[in-house]
């Protein structure tokens, strides 16, 4: 495999180049487990489809409805699910995707779309989460005196004015503590820190050098842009989702899959103009993390126009900031009364 790109978005020179993507008009994620859930018996995955499954027919019909109500449109809803194959890609695709895919099916799920993590940090040879790492605006709290190391530097970003610790600068001159504080607060400040990638020693050859690992939270931010269609690199789409042939054997090896795998040949698009993530209630922290991260993203400007523009063409009105066209609906976390499986 060749190295990755540089980061590039597309400059103000080349925004008639930008190329679109199909869209549905919602896509609804039935799934995004850990690897230790999905490798743990079948009741735990079973549990979660089973909470999934009335909140999907739900959406899809509540979306439905909405495009029916402004034209004539056939209403296109895909589903998706995340398989995180990024923190832990030590399993076998086989034995995993096999079980998930029929413990769906018997739960009366639909999945359209598979998406392997590991392709929201990488996706062939471009550097998917490098290339969006780059639109990264982080706001300066007033009175910054570069004593924190920026963003760039530190891989954390916040959402408002960090704490400052209490103590003494000068001889005889106590400097009192002062609280964090949120951003564009209502009345009281919910102040959140979140770590974006850290830096872990890596050997390259044989020469000691350090490798980039990306945060949960970062990762899920890029997953939400590829499924509302926004991340594009020198014009072209990142993530074009490949037909895979569902009668063929799974490989052993995650890599040897496409990033995101269209298992529905007559599925509507994967990217839409509105999302809806169904998730266990951990997710909850991650995905205050992710708002968080996307508000700080300056988008390819004639990305964000091709898609308002796309939708006004099908009577739908598509909101300019991409938080505001993103749903979530946190169900109880699966039960796990199941032990793991031993490892291969």
């Amino acid at each position: 495999m060749s190295a990755p790109h540089p980061a590039v978005y597309t400059e103000a020179t080349e925004r008639d180049k930008v190329k679109g993507v199909a869209l549905a008009h919602l896509s609804i994620e039935v799934g995004h487990l850990y690897m230790e859930d999905l490798r743990r018996g079948d009741g735990s995955i079973r549990a979660q489809f089973e909470q999934v499954a009335p909140w999907a027919a739900a959406a899809t019909a509540a979306a439905s409805a909405q495009v029916r109500a402004v034209g004539n449109e056939t209403p296109r809803v895909s589903t998706c699910f995340l398989i995180d194959d990024y923190f832990r890609n030590d399993t076998c695709p086989r034995e995993v995707i096999e079980k998930l895919l029929v413990i769906a099916e018997r739960s009366g799920i639909t999945i359209d779309y598979l998406a392997r993590e590991a392709g929201c940090c990488a996706a062939g040879d471009v550097d998917v989460a490098g290339l969006t790492a780059a639109m990264l605006l982080p706001e300066p709290p007033p009175g910054t005196d570069g004593g924190r190391p920026p963003l760039s530097a530190s891989g954390w970003l916040c959402n408002g004015e960090r704490s400052s610790p209490a103590g003494s600068d000068q001889a005889m001159q106590v400097v009192p503590w002062r609280p964090p504080e949120e951003f564009g607060k209502r009345n009281h400040s919910i102040f959140l820190d979140i770590e974006l990638w850290k830096e872990k020693p890596d050997i390259v050859g044989g020469t000691p050098t350090t490798r980039r690992q990306w945060s949960c939270p970062f990762l899920a931010a890029v997953w939400q842009l590829l499924r509302l269609g926004m991340l594009r690199n020198y014009g072209d789409p990142v993530v074009q989702p490949q037909q895979w042939d569902t009668e063929a054997p799974w490989p052993d090896d995650w890599h040897d899959l496409p990033p995101v795998i269209q298992l529905n040949r007559h599925a509507a698009p994967f990217a839409a103009f509105r999302s809806l993530s169904i998730l266990p209630k951990t997710y909850l922290q991650i995905e205050h993390a992710v708002d968080v991260i996307l508000q700080h993203l300056e988008l390819d400007e004639a990305v964000v126009r091709q898609v308002i523009a796309r939708g006004g063409e099908a009577g739908l009105t598509v909101p300019a900031k991409v938080t505001d066209r993103i749903s979530h609906v946190f169900v109880d976390h699966p039960a796990r009364d199941e032990p793991a499986v031993s490892e291969r």
